[in-house]
């Protein structure tokens, strides 16, 4: 008799989606989820031919400008001599909204131990010292710098607590992202922007890996009913990116002397509503929330030899 987290899964159903192919898992059914709050495709059923035609076409459109926004195809590798760095911050400035939580619906003796019975999302950090954690920094408009060195840690993910950690990651174009589940029970990776993957892990501590070709900015969801987490991935082409801890701080070193366009950019910390999502162990409608859009803020700056340049961001509400 099948016991643990596999015991109500039926033997004859299991995808593995996304890449050029689907893999049987013979344990569970991992449909693809599409958002209501994103293009996606609808089911065809008699004259939705033409929404879900135009809903593909939308699609395309916003993957090609995430991949535009987040990506330098462009960018070379040199070996550069007098390298200056940018440094700054991302602090918070004047009243401090709540704090966004949704409430536990699923497996509360794993995601809430502590019986709190709803859980933060995580869209807002704000240190003590009102620095705004999780915001990525990048150059914009860089073609030619040092050898990609993005911190490691930001390109493994652990599912635990059914929360995703990092909520934050950075990938290299063409690098993989390894992912796992601390949790026993089922998760579900939903991916969608950049990369289009739905990702069953039903055993806790098992290291799955895939690589990331493409440029952009990629969604993270639970297909598996726990609705909360969520996650943002880039994907990047050069390594003049950084996320803030919760200080707010970042660097870049080693830059090439120039003027280049700083970018701010933070997921957003608004709930939007709710829509309806796909739990592919009970098979039931579930409700998602649904967030408000991502923010960006851009400034100039300029690099010199040897010499470090200050660029700070302030944050609010309104702006």
């Amino acid at each position: 008799m099948r016991t643990g987290p596999c015991a109500a899964f039926s033997p004859q159903v299991g995808m593995e989606v996304g890449g050029s192919g689907s893999k049987s898992y013979g344990q569970i059914s991992c449909p693809a989820e599409q958002p209501v709050a994103e293009p996606a495709a609808a089911s065809i059923k008699g004259t939705g031919m033409r929404r879900v035609v135009s809903q593909y076409l939308l699609l395309a459109f916003w993957c090609a400008a995430t991949g535009a926004a987040f990506s330098q195809s462009d960018y070379k590798v040199i070996t550069v001599i007098g390298g200056g760095t940018i440094s700054g911050t991302v602090k918070w400035s004047g009243s401090v909204p709540h704090a966004v939580a949704f409430p536990i619906t699923k497996d509360p003796q794993i995601c809430d131990p502590d019986s709190k019975k709803t859980t933060d999302l995580e869209r807002l950090i704000i240190g003590p010292q009102g620095g705004v954690a999780n915001t990525v920094v990048y150059l914009k408009n860089i073609s030619s710098g040092k050898a990609m060195d993005l911190p490691e840690q930001r390109r493994h993910l652990d599912q635990k607590r059914c929360h995703y950690i990092p909520h934050i990651l950075l990938v290299p174009e063409k690098a993989s992202l390894d992912m796992m589940s601390s949790d026993a029970t089922l998760h579900t990776i939903h991916m969608d922007g950049a990369a289009s993957f739905n990702l069953p892990f039903p055993f806790p501590n098992q290291v799955t890996s895939r690589a990331m070709p493409t440029p952009g900015l990629v969604h993270l969801r639970c297909n598996g009913g726990h609705v909360w987490m969520n996650a943002e991935m880039m994907v990047v082409s050069h390594p003049y990116y950084a996320v803030t801890d919760e200080s707010g701080h970042y660097e870049f070193t080693n830059v090439p002397a120039g003027t280049y366009q700083i970018v701010a950019w933070h997921e957003g910390w608004g709930l939007a509503g709710k829509e309806q999502a796909y739990d592919v162990l009970t098979e039931h409608s579930v409700q998602r929330p649904v967030f408000t859009e991502a923010k960006t803020w851009e400034k100039p700056v300029t690099v010199s030899g040897n010499q470090v340049s200050t660029v700070n961001f302030v944050i609010s509400n309104s702006k």
